[in-house]
């Protein structure tokens, strides 16, 4: 669990704080326009660890640079479609994208 200090050294609990900002509609409105895109770099970041490989490794097997996956997994990175097919297929995964 992530903690963060107020200025008084007391722990506070990530998920209250983000509770408390997700009150604010603006907040809210940008942190749902920006969850598609961290559910994908997760999901990349679970599929990587789950393989046991390294950025490093990964980038071997897509034909890229480790630092193009550091950026893509840090939230740098605005994949192309072309590039998360490639990421889809080097873990024997086929990619699907919907509209809901």
């Amino acid at each position: 669990m992530l903690y963060i200090h107020d200025m008084k050294e007391k722990l506070i609990p990530f998920s209250d704080i983000k509770k408390e900002l997700l009150k604010d509609t603006s907040v809210k409105k940008e942190y749902d326009r920006l969850k598609p895109e961290y559910e994908i770099i997760s999901e990349l970041i679970k599929l990587r660890i789950k393989g046991e490989l390294t950025q490093k490794q990964l980038a071997e097997r897509i034909d890229t640079k480790q630092s193009a996956i550091s950026r893509l997994e840090s939230g740098n990175y605005n994949p192309s479609l072309s590039f998360l097919i490639k990421m889809a297929e080097a873990f024997d995964k086929k990619l699907e994208i919907s509209f809901k």
